[in-house]
Order: structure tokens, then C-alpha cells, then sequence
């Protein structure tokens, strides 16, 4: 495989791990519960992968809001998988130093859930190699309305006037507020779809779509993702030759 170029490498990357489920009917399991076990082994060689290769931020869709309505056997077994994998990632986040984030209605997350996390998160907070940040509880598009509803009270507080609202503004009151846009979206499963994840800040990200199921995603195939980022013209509106003019003036 081609060696990748530190120069080309993407800032942050946002992973969307789905194919879980298709992982253990593919298996002949009964239930859908092992392929999410796996997909946390996965997402640690994925997590510690990236730390080494020189990923600053990894951002990955670990539960939706729309994840909710599905069957309570599977959501309560998800929340379980969460907080023993908490624990047991720890170790893992310390020897990498990856500090811990997460974003999302975090507050609708069970107690143990949210303690476990809180925790980890302050456990991480002064390692500085990488950020992870899981989307928990997450939604693009009630993510916007948390943040129309922020600029809103600011509004009727006299504190801002309506024509003076700006796109910063609104990237205030965003869940990742503080976090440079993703410049990479992954997903797995070979669905080709952004499934309401990151819409606001991923207005110039490149994508990229494997067939990979999720607990098969390894180093090799996130290489192949980046590699494939590399090869990307990133003009964001502009034309080649203006983006051209502009490297030459650097």
C-alpha cells in the first residue's frame, strides 16, 4: 500500500460504524447484540490506529437520537455495552493519549451511562495526542434546533439583533463548538447516505463509502480511506486554478 503523507492527512475524521447488526446475522447469530460488542473491538483498533497515523480529532456516530425506538432489549444492551466498554477502554486512552469528548442530548442517557462517561472524560481531559468524541444521543438536525434556540434567547435578551446573526453565531451554540469541521466522513456497510450526522459541519467534507461492515473495519481499511482523501482536490467553491494560485502564494 501507498505510504501516507503526513501533508495529506485530514485534521479530523467522522466515522459513521454502522453494519453491526448485518455483521452478526451474516454470523448466524441470533441477535444483533454481538455484532455491537464487536464493533467496540473495532473501534478501538480504529481509535488507536488513528492516534498513531496522526489524527488530531476522531469523531464517530456511536448512538443516534432516532436509535431510541429501537426494540428496548437492543437499546438497553447498547447502554450496557457502553459503560463496561468505558471502563475498559480507559486503559487503552491513557497509553494513546486521547483525551475523551462526547456530544449529543447527553442528559437523556441513563444515570450509569452518563456517571461512567463523565468520569472517563475527566480521566482524559489533559491528554492532548488526539480527541475522541462519541455522538451520543446525537442529532444534526436537533442539534441545529438547540442552537436557533441559544441565538434566540440571546435575541430576545437584547444581546443580539437579528440582522446581526451570522454562521458563527449558529457554530456557538453547536454541539462541537470549539472543534474544527470534519474534513473526512467515513461510513461502512456500503450505505451511501449521511443518516442526519454532522449536516452543519460537514458542508466540505469529502466522503467515503466501503462495503466494510463495521466490526471488520481495521487499520487497513481506514488507510485506504485516507489515502483516498489524499488524492482529493478540496477547492470548497473555488476553482482549480484559483486553488492553485493560492498554494503558489503561500
Amino acid at each position: 500500500m501507498t505510504a501516507l503523507s503526513p501533508q495529506s492527512l485530514p485534521q479530523h475524521v467522522a466515522i459513521i460504524m454502522d453494519g453491526n447488526g448485518r455483521w452478526a446475522k451474516k454470523q448466524g447469530l441470533a441477535t444483533r447484540i454481538r455484532g455491537h460488542e464487536i464493533g467496540v473491538e473495532a473501534l478501538r483498533r480504529t481509535t488507536s490506529a488513528a492516534a498513531e497515523i496522526g489524527i488530531r480529532y476522531l469523531t464517530v456516530y456511536a448512538f443516534s437520537s432516532e436509535n431510541w425506538s429501537r426494540p428496548k432489549a437492543e437499546v438497553d444492551a447498547l447502554m450496557r455495552i457502553l459503560v463496561s466498554s468505558l471502563g475498559k477502554e480507559l486503559p487503552t486512552l491513557l497509553k494513546n493519549n486521547i483525551r475523551l469528548n462526547a456530544i449529543g442530548a447527553l442528559d437523556s442517557l441513563p444515570k450509569s451511562c452518563l456517571k461512567e462517561l463523565n468520569e472517563t472524560m475527566a480521566k482524559t481531559a489533559h491528554n492532548d495526542r488526539m480527541v475522541l468524541t462519541l455522538a451520543l444521543s446525537y442529532g444534526s438536525r436537533e442539534e441545529m434546533v438547540h442552537a436557533i434556540k441559544g441565538i434566540a434567547q440571546q435575541v430576545a435578551a437584547g444581546e443580539l439583533k437579528p440582522d446581526q446573526i451570522e454562521s458563527s453565531h449558529v457554530e456557538h451554540f453547536l454541539y462541537t463548538a470549539g472543534m474544527p469541521d470534519p474534513d473526512l466522513v467515513i461510513r461502512t456497510s456500503g450505505e451511501q447516505r449521511i443518516s442526519n450526522f454532522l449536516l452543519w459541519q460537514i458542508s466540505y467534507a469529502e466522503l467515503y463509502f466501503t462495503p466494510v461492515l463495521w466490526p471488520d473495519f481495521d487499520r487497513k481499511h481506514l488507510e485506504e480511506a485516507l489515502l483516498s482523501f489524499g488524492t482529493r482536490e478540496r477547492r470548497k467553491g473555488l476553482t482549480s486554478e484559483q486553488l492553485q494560485s493560492t498554494v503558489s502564494a503561500q
